[in-house]
């Protein structure tokens, strides 16, 4: 399956708007998503967050720095670079994650998970939330 996740990686580091419509060549109809917002099934709900993505930030696009297979699993660790549009829009945001992937026989994602820590890499970035985040971090922490 080495051709196959590389062709996913590809896929992700190059997604644009338009791409997101080919989501059929690297997912099955029925694959499950899930990341710390969303828990969905289904290659169409899948797309509606990408979507979201691109509606949503400015120059969204990801950044494979690892990866890691066994067989039909596949772990890639990935930076996720975007702008806010309504917060610091001249700011390039960066969050970094992990997606866990199993691969269907023929290639295609039939299960995605992103692990991600929405408190520290988003929240704690925004206006006014981002403040209180800290605090309690801080607070949490002593």
């Amino acid at each position: 399956m080495p051709h196959a996740v590389e062709k996913i990686v590809v896929y992700f580091e190059t997604l644009t708007p338009a791409s997101v419509e080919r989501f059929a060549e690297h997912y099955t109809e029925d694959a499950y998503f899930k990341d710390p917002f969303n828990e969905v099934r289904g290659r169409p709900a899948i797309q509606r967050i990408f979507r979201h993505m691109y509606a949503s930030l400015h120059e969204p696009r990801f950044v494979v720095t690892g990866r890691v297979t066994d067989g039909a699993q596949v772990f890639l660790t990935w930076d996720f670079r975007f702008r806010f549009k309504k917060y610091s829009p001249a700011v390039e945001q960066v969050i970094r994650g992990a997606s866990q992937l199993r691969l269907a026989p023929d290639g295609r994602v039939c299960w995605h998970r992103d692990y991600w820590d929405a408190a520290e890499e988003l929240y704690e970035k925004l206006p006014v939330l981002g403040g209180l985040m800290r605090w309690l971090k801080r607070r949490a922490n002593s």
